[in-house]
């Protein structure tokens, strides 16, 4: 048997990640239609960098990117979500997990989520997905202001929700 392959640590590990990650997409979607709301000419969603910073210390960063990636592609589904969501949710989740995996601080986790989503998604989507994607020009300085709002109260709400998880020994990170 191969290094690479998975043993059964692996593999309970990966489906405990796996677990995880279905959970937060169901938190991310389910609480959606109820915490979208437009700032400025963008539509936020606190609760996604919630879910981004959970993720980002839970899972990494490549699965916490894959959550905000399927949680991005049903929020648009269901009409509360714009493609704004995906360099907004994706960009801070890998920042955040990469945040926390260097400095093993949930904090951290929380500042790669804000300079993620508050200073590099609104650059990216104002320059690529707004002009490319979407078809029509955005202002930098439109976007970034409702990114900054929407990262900041949902990582806030993220770090209290992981020391809630800690304190209660649900998890262990």
């Amino acid at each position: 048997m191969s290094s690479n392959s998975l043993s059964p640590t692996n593999a309970s590990r990966t489906t405990r990640k796996t677990a995880y990650a279905v959970v937060l997409v169901a938190i991310g979607v389910a609480l959606a239609p109820y915490t979208s709301f437009p700032i400025g000419i963008a539509k936020v969603n606190p609760t996604q960098h919630f879910v981004n910073v959970i993720a980002a210390v839970l899972l990494g960063p490549w699965w916490a990117v894959l959550t905000a990636m399927v949680i991005g592609i049903l929020r648009n589904a269901m009409g509360v979500g714009t493609l704004l969501a995906f360099p907004g949710g994706m960009i801070g989740a890998f920042l955040a997990g990469l945040a926390f995996r260097v400095m093993r601080r949930t904090w951290m986790a929380a500042l790669g989520e804000i300079v993620g989503t508050g200073a590099i998604a609104p650059v990216v989507s104002a320059l690529f997905v707004a002009p490319v994607l979407m078809g029509k020009a955005i202002p930098l300085l439109a976007l970034a202001p409702s990114f900054v709002c929407s990262t900041v109260a949902g990582a806030l709400l993220g770090i209290l929700a992981l020391r809630l998880l800690k304190q209660t020994d649900i998890v262990d990170f």
